[in-house]
């Protein structure tokens, strides 16, 4: 991975957590002032609160691929340390596929009239746990490169020993 593309990405990651805490900031401190300008068409506080839990889900996966992509560049990601961000990553994802069921489900008694949307929702809902196993794929596909950079270093430390 370039230099370029790594400082791209950082960049990247860091505006969408500095955007994403903003608005869990301001989501909280709408719930705890008690200025909610709640009109009673849609439950806005559960809904504020799922909003915290999704942005916290993106921002903990987020801060997973800073690390995974910390470790290409120093060159250790065909390690064992980076299963466990990259299964961090889908569990925030799975958790955020949740969060967006509940959404779902808040949403869903307000569209009885237009049922479509409460199911387009819920094929957003699947799509995100399709991401999540979209990851999962990635995750075997990094065990086999670790397991292979295992093996050649096995097999370059047998030559060293024969010459």
């Amino acid at each position: 991975m370039g230099r370029l593309t790594v400082l791209a990405l950082r960049a990247v990651l860091v505006v969408v957590l500095t955007g994403t805490a903003l608005v869990q900031a301001l989501m909280v401190w709408t719930l705890v002032s008690g200025n909610d300008p709640e009109d009673g068409s849609l439950p806005l506080t559960p809904l504020r609160v799922l909003t915290i839990l999704g942005l916290a889900s993106a921002q903990v996966a987020l801060v997973c691929v800073w690390r995974l992509v910390t470790m290409v560049r120093r060159g250790t990601v065909f390690s064992h340390t980076a299963f466990r961000y990259v299964d961090i990553v889908i569990g925030a994802i799975v958790a955020a596929s949740l969060v967006w069921f509940a959404v779902t489900a808040l949403n869903a008694p307000g569209q009885r009239e237009d049922p479509g949307v409460t199911v387009i929702m819920g094929g957003i809902g699947l799509a995100i746990l399709g991401v999540a196993l979209i990851v999962l794929v990635l995750r075997t596909l990094l065990a086999q490169a670790v397991a292979r950079d295992v093996e050649a270093t096995a097999m370059r430390a047998e030559l060293d020993e024969v010459i």
